[in-house]
């Protein structure tokens, strides 16, 4: 028998879990990260409906609720930024899609860009996870979403996605 404890989990911790796994999406069995960054899409649009300024006050609150809740899991799982997290994901792809046209096709481009660069973690994004705790396991996503949203407006800007 192991002495390791194993701690019955808590209503807040459930309601961390929630939060940090988006909606359990992070539990997906293969590719977690992709599976955030879907279920960011609901989210995306829903906050894109009312307008740009409601848009940055929504993400303004859920960005420190994203570090507080991706310190807790990596407390609760026992593992540093553990792939079950996603919840930088889907703050990743929100950053992602600021101010971007709306459209399909954006929707689309805006994840194909953002899994590029959420998974190449060009720099400074790689380093962001130096930073520790809740803000490290976010801050990279966050450099890959701005990465992938200058590449979207360059994309639009070629004339490669119709404006």
């Amino acid at each position: 028998m192991s002495t390791r404890q194993i701690k019955e989990k808590t209503f807040s911790d459930h309601v961390v879990l929630f939060i940090a796994t988006g909606g359990y999406s992070g539990y997906f069995p293969f590719a977690p990260g992709t599976a955030g960054t879907v279920a960011a899409i609901p989210v995306y649009l829903l906050f894109a409906m009312p307008g740009h300024i409601l848009y940055l006050l929504l993400f303004a609150i859920l960005l420190p609720l994203s570090f507080w809740a991706s310190g807790r899991a990596e407390k609760i799982f026992g593992a540093k930024d553990s792939g079950m997290i996603v919840i930088d994901e889907i703050a990743g792809y929100l950053v992602t899609m600021f101010m971007v046209p709306a459209g399909w096709q954006y929707v689309v481009a805006g994840f194909f860009l953002f899994r590029f660069f959420d998974i190449s973690k060009i720099y400074p994004a790689g380093s962001m996870e130096k930073i520790g705790g809740g803000v490290g396991v976010v801050m990279d996503d966050i450099v890959a979403g701005v990465y992938a949203n200058l590449s979207l407006w360059l994309l639009i800007y070629v004339g490669a996605l119709p404006w």
